[in-house]
């Protein structure tokens, strides 16, 4: 599965997963993180939302380079909606928020003209002491160019 990543095969790492759990291979967080990259990569945002829902109905823990994957699909597909839903549920569910999931959501703002979303992440990161960083600042600035 983690191939299919990083060669951004996301459909044969989901027909990898299906052979896995047929074959009565455990599936566990690192398969499923690799499989939820995949989509990543490919902006396969709906599939990657499937998959963390998948995870919770075999009782994987969700973690936060699975979220953070799913959340970065979602920008790239341009679902900022989703991509601020994920972070709630990752928050209810214990899941830590770094940088870089923050950054990926006020990116997914930014492409789609949601100024006022992006900044509320902004204040958010500083309440929950995640750390600022070019990316989110810069999708920001941009976002409010564009609203």
């Amino acid at each position: 599965v983690s191939a299919c990543e990083k060669g951004g095969q996301w459909d044969q790492a989901l027909r990898l997963l299906v052979e896995m759990a047929s074959a009565d291979v455990e599936l566990n967080t690192l398969t499923y993180s690799s499989a939820v990259s995949a989509c990543e990569k490919c902006g396969e945002w709906n599939q990657a939302l499937s998959l963390l829902v998948e995870m919770g109905s075999a009782h994987v823990k969700l973690d936060t380079v699975s979220c953070s994957s799913a959340v970065s699909a979602c920008e790239k597909g341009g679902q900022w909606d989703q991509a601020l839903r994920l972070l709630v549920e990752m928050a209810s569910a214990d899941v830590e928020l770094n940088t870089l999931t923050y950054s990926s959501a006020v990116s997914a703002c930014e492409k789609c003209g949601e100024w006022n979303q992006a900044l509320s992440l902004l204040v958010e990161m500083g309440s929950a002491h995640v750390k600022l960083d070019t990316v989110s600042c810069s999708s920001a600035v941009s976002a409010c160019e564009k609203g």
